[in-house]
């Protein structure tokens, strides 16, 4: 079974039908910890890690992205589902300087729209595939991408934890510091 080497996630496909439930719930927990000072939320513990808030954007962009994939799948063969551009939207979308309640709101909606789709996943659905390009191009069953996506809540969680706790004490950098890949 794949786990992740940093947070111990281990990649269970039958976690699949709960992922929406789980989800919604993982929403809730950021939207608790975008309640923290927003100068605190913006700022970076280095200047190649993203802050919590840039967590907390980007794992809004991937609930959608998700939902949309999955879709995708539900219409098309195997279609490809093309990267997001994660660290381009950093600085594209100015994920540090976006407003952490509208945030947490959006995350909250994003969640809900996520996990509606998986929701209405037939047993025959969960089987339909992608073609997954991360972490390589790979074939991946909607199984796959619900418990991936819930592991990219667990992390982002996680990484979003450490960054509050490492600002308690210490220095932070700046929100103009140059934008990183958050894995």
């Amino acid at each position: 079974m794949m786990a992740c080497a940093e947070c111990g996630f281990e990649y269970d496909l039958a976690l699949a039908p709960t992922v929406s439930t789980l989800a919604k719930g993982h929403a809730s927990e950021y939207a608790e910890l975008l309640r923290a000072e927003p100068s605190v939320l913006r700022r970076r513990s280095a200047p190649h890690v993203w802050s919590p808030l840039e967590y907390a954007c980007h794992m809004r962009d991937v609930l959608l992205a998700q939902r949309e994939r999955a879709l995708a799948a539900r219409r098309h063969e195997t279609p490809v589902a093309e990267p997001m551009g994660r660290d381009e939207r950093v600085d594209h979308d100015g994920y540090a300087r976006q407003q952490p309640a509208d945030v947490a709101r959006q995350l909250r909606d994003a969640a809900l729209l996520f996990a509606h789709v998986l929701d209405r996943l037939s047993p025959a659905d969960w089987e339909r595939t992608l073609v997954y390009t991360y972490p390589e191009r790979e074939e991946r069953s909607l199984r796959w991408v619900a418990v991936h996506t819930l592991h990219e809540l667990r992390h982002h969680l996680l990484d979003m934890r450490r960054q509050l706790e490492h600002h308690d004490g210490d220095r932070c950098d700046s929100v103009d510091a140059p934008s990183g890949s958050a894995h």
